[in-house]
């Protein structure tokens, strides 16, 4: 006798008891004047989509089709009808499930579910990284979309928190958005030290985070003119070829920011490449800097990941509202399977868990059971037919 839903099941029910979903519906007003199709429905067709890698709406509605009769345990009663589901990605507000995400962000982190950092800094301060991916779009189908001539594009921007490797800010906006304008919006607590590339350069907003305590670490561009105040001498066996305390000359650099800086060359131990650093942190030391910048790369992984195990090059809807529930749905996607990731003891990779469980969403066991022990013969779902009655 199988006494619990499939996996799929067990994780939509993890969900909506984290957070009261049914509140946020009201709150945004997503069901007003709907007639019959429910934001629940909306969200595990989505889930669906991302985690069972469907790419079209006929897949989703398909593959929720297949299992007509088991739909239940998920709280729907029948599969939408892909004109509906459509309907509602186009009409219903992309906000609502930008909430959700964040509500069961803070759920997860408050229960410690979402792992921990991976390299160890002596240091305590809140370490960031910030940068963007850009996703490409098919112009004739995403007109609104419109990026260069023959090209269409969104950008998504992350503030990637190194304590989880997770959010704590996103912000979507069309691929023409400029990456330093989007620095402007982020609201970084006084000590916390953020990682971010050369494209991100902005004097005025570099001064900006020095009054506010903020500490930050970019690559320097070749058109900066300086002047060198110091010349401290770098660790040994370190990589670091140069420590400098530097100031701007050029005009308009020097009026943004008049206060020091530091210059600290560093050799990349795998390419050999020269990598020049500048920062407002004067006190750590030079290849503690060095590794925060070189620990920016997990930023980069986070959006490989994203892009690779779930649906965010191919959409199912080609409005810009459509696009946006399906980002957000992605990312929601993402935190389950990180928090699904950081309980198993099966010892897989990130992917290997994805993919893991999309060949598993409908496979009757106890979820924490299948996390340890995935390769154990499922329990034998009964037959819910109902029984013939023989007549001697």
């Amino acid at each position: 006798m199988v006494n619990v839903s499939s996996l799929f099941g067990q994780i939509v029910s993890e969900l909506f008891t984290a957070v009261n979903f049914d509140n946020l519906v009201a709150k945004w007003g997503a069901e007003r004047h709907a007639k019959g199709f429910r934001s629940k429905t909306q969200l595990i067709s989505m889930l669906f989509c991302h985690l069972a890698g469907a790419d079209s709406l006929r897949e989703i509605v398909n593959g929720l089709s297949c299992c007509n009769g088991k739909l239940v345990h998920l709280g729907i009663k029948e599969p939408p009808r892909r004109s509906t589901l459509s309907y509602a990605n186009n009409h219903r507000k992309a906000e609502l499930f930008e909430e959700l995400f964040w509500r069961l962000s803070d759920h997860f982190r408050s229960t410690g579910s979402m792992g921990c950092r991976k390299k160890k800094f002596r240091f305590k301060n809140k370490l960031l990284s910030f940068d963007s991916t850009t996703i490409s779009l098919c112009l004739s189908l995403f007109p609104w979309a419109e990026f260069r001539r023959a090209k269409g594009g969104v950008k998504v921007h992350v503030l990637l928190d190194h304590d989880d490797y997770m959010p704590s800010f996103v912000s979507i906006t069309d691929a023409k958005t400029h990456d330093s304008r989007m620095s402007k919006e982020l609201a970084l607590k006084p000590g916390s030290i953020v990682a971010l590339d050369r494209g991100y350069v902005d004097f005025a907003q570099y001064q900006s985070w020095t009054d506010r305590g903020v500490f930050f670490v970019t690559r320097m561009k070749d058109n900066c003119v300086y002047t060198v105040q110091e010349v401290r001498t770098p660790p040994r066996s370190r990589h670091v070829l140069s420590d400098e305390i530097v100031r701007l000359t050029r005009t308009g650099m020097k009026e943004r920011y008049p206060g020091p800086l530091r210059r600290i060359t560093v050799e990349n131990p795998e390419t050999g490449e020269n990598i020049v650093l500048l920062t407002n942190h004067l006190r750590f030391g030079a290849s503690t800097i060095g590794e925060i910048y070189r620990d920016r790369w997990e930023i980069e992984l986070f959006f490989k990941t994203l892009k690779q195990n779930l649906k965010v090059k191919t959409f199912v809807g080609e409005s810009e509202n459509a696009l946006r529930i399906q980002i957000w749905t992605a990312l929601i996607s993402l935190l389950v399977i990180k928090w699904l990731h950081h309980l198993s003891k099966a010892g897989w990779s990130f992917s290997n868990m994805a993919t893991m469980l999309r060949l598993n969403l409908f496979t009757y066991r106890v979820l924490r059971a299948w996390l340890d022990e995935p390769y154990e013969t499922p329990p034998i779902v009964p037959d819910t037919g109902q029984l013939s009655l023989r007549l001697s």
